[in-house]
């Protein structure tokens, strides 16, 4: 069986008198996510909340006064404030925390949040002239979690006399718009963000009176964005995630609690897993296919009913979704696999049937398949939207804006970015971008590499173990969860599972040692490689399955090699 990663063990488990403790595991798995020094162990094993404040993020002081000052004079005066968001779960949740704040304040506030199709990403021309902000008239837009590369639109917003405050997350271009004020940190999401920024306007102002308060039933929705935006789980957002993680499990939220009814969720043990694959891609449906307003008005909602409407309604466009991104899919893995020749260092494929709303999800699926960065192009008439994912170690918006004058506009991640740019060019594009790609990947990175904590025999595999390892919890980007390794084991049982037969399910043993239950997602084509009594090994990460029940550990493999 060929290998599929090439495996890095990162720590060598030295097993005395043939016993473990497991506080020696403990602190080897926290040495291998860079925490030695004990006060760094602590921070990271309990992280306070109160130390997530604007300086430790790296919020500019200045920046986040004037911003505070403006906000402070458009509430007095009763100015029109619009809150600026974005259509995926980042930006929604982030509209919802300042919108709920300004309008406890008794703000003149609105939300906007652009259609991807009709107006694109983030604050731009398109949507500075829509009717509906136009006839609203208003005096501030606030943006959140965009805006820091939207020079042309915040300098036509100034020429209106509308002062622009951004709060944003994404990486600086060369030059910053001319904003009002910029409250900008890259060590959190754009919901953190405006989470420190309603708790600062809370702080300056008198609502102890209203029945709000913000810090209790903001963190949930700051959490949400957290983890759906892939944003390192260490520091700021780990205290972030964790603290908001028991407030979703106790929230009343109408919109929250029909959701989680409606995704068949248990609300009490809600995790990082619920949020970034059930939770999380049903907020965002709606703003793939349709409006994100709806997602919005879900979080919001103070009635039941309408709470249970609109999370049907999700539920319908989630489907939908998955059915474009399924066709959009197939289509664009098709064209790779049947080139005989070999792939490029970086796919790049496009069609005018792509909706831009999956494509930067058929792009993470051709990342997944093929471990190389990709491209994908929703290509119109006179304008094509692209967006990008990458591999680890190769950051792709320096790599696109490197080649900035092809694009009408470029912004985004490391590992993440689009762009807009004229359907005539892209044909010289795809060549550029292929040649440095060439010249750039190299066959390092375009291996996938599977980092193992360390290699762990069966026999040391218990629950107290498990539960010890959750201390480390919650686990995402930044933090992931341990993988171990185990050699010499032998297959007792193989079954495929799956509508399709993508999964496996395995019986392992090893030696005299106990004999484990494995799920292989995705690893299905793996049967027909492999038979009971094979000797191989495996990496894998320590679970629990409940069935009618009952809880046991099992393994989830992470690789296979015979």
């Amino acid at each position: 069986m060929r290998k599929n990663k090439k495996w890095q063990i990162l720590h060598e488990l030295r097993i005395e008198n043939g016993e473990l403790r497991n506080e020696k595991l403990i602190d080897l798995l926290l040495e291998n996510r860079g925490m030695i020094k004990r006060k760094d162990i602590d921070e990271f094993l309990r992280p306070k909340l109160e130390d997530v404040t604007p300086k430790s993020v790296g919020i500019d002081e200045k920046q986040l006064q004037k911003a505070l000052k403006r906000i402070k004079k458009a509430v007095d005066e009763k100015e029109q404030i619009v809150v600026f968001g974005d259509y995926d779960v980042d930006g929604i949740t982030g509209s919802g925390i300042l919108w709920e704040t300004l309008f406890a304040l008794g703000a003149k506030v609105m939300p906007y949040i652009p259609h991807r199709k009709e107006e694109g990403y983030g604050l731009s021309l398109k949507a500075l002239e829509n009717q509906e902000l136009r006839t609203k008239n208003p005096q501030l837009i606030i943006t959140i979690d965009n805006g820091i590369v939207a020079n042309d639109a915040v300098a036509f917003a100034n020429e209106q006399g509308i002062d622009v405050i951004i709060t944003d997350h994404h990486t600086v271009s060369e030059k910053l718009p001319n904003a009002h004020a910029i409250v900008h940190t890259t060590k959190l999401c754009g919901a953190g963000v405006v989470y420190l920024l309603s708790k600062e306007i809370s702080n300056k102002s008198n609502i102890q009176n209203t029945k709000y308060k913000i810090p209790d039933t903001h963190l949930e929705l700051a959490a949400l964005g957290t983890v759906a935006d892939l944003v390192p789980l260490t520091g700021a957002n780990r205290a972030i995630v964790m603290h908001g993680l028991e407030k979703l499990r106790t929230t009343e939220r109408p919109g929250l609690v029909a959701l989680f009814q409606q995704a068949g969720i248990k609300q009490d043990s809600i995790g990082v897993y619920d949020i970034g694959y059930i939770i999380g891609p049903r907020l965002n449906a709606s703003g793939r296919i349709e409006s994100a307003m709806d997602s919005l008005r879900l979080l919001c909602t103070k009635d039941s009913n309408r709470a249970r409407d609109l999370a049907s309604k999700l539920e319908l466009i989630n489907k939908e979704r998955q059915f474009l991104l399924k066709e959009a899919t197939d289509h664009a893995m098709q064209g790779f696999k049947i080139k005989d020749l070999g792939l490029k260092k970086i796919l790049i494929v496009g069609h005018e049937s792509y909706q831009e709303g999956v494509i930067g999800l058929v792009a993470g699926k051709l990342v997944e398949a093929f471990y190389r960065p990709a491209i994908v192009l929703s290509i119109g008439e006179t304008h094509s939207k692209a967006s990008a994912r990458s591999v680890s170690g190769f950051n792709i918006i320096e790599f696109l804006r490197s080649h900035h004058e092809h694009f009408i506009n470029v912004g985004g991640h490391p590992m993440a970015a689009g762009f807009t740019v004229e359907t005539v060019k892209l044909a010289n594009l795809q060549e550029v971008l292929e040649q440095m790609a060439e010249t750039l990947l190299t066959e390092e990175l375009l291996t996938r590499n599977l980092k193992i904590d360390c290699e762990l025999p069966f026999g040391l595999i218990n629950q107290k173990l498990y539960e010890e390892i959750q201390q480390l919890a919650p686990f995402g980007m930044g933090n992931p969860e341990p993988v171990f390794s185990s050699r010499g084991v032998t297959i007792e049982s193989i079954r495929v599972m799956g509508k399709e037969a993508q999964h496996l399910r395995l019986m392992l043993s090893q030696k005299e040692a106990k004999t484990f239950e494995a799920v292989a997602f995705g690893m299905g084509a793996q049967a027909a490689e492999i038979k009971v009594g094979d000797k191989i090994d495996v990496a894998y990460i320590l679970d629990e399955n409940t069935w009618n029940g009952n809880t046991k550990l099992q393994l989830k493999v992470r690789d296979i090699v015979k």
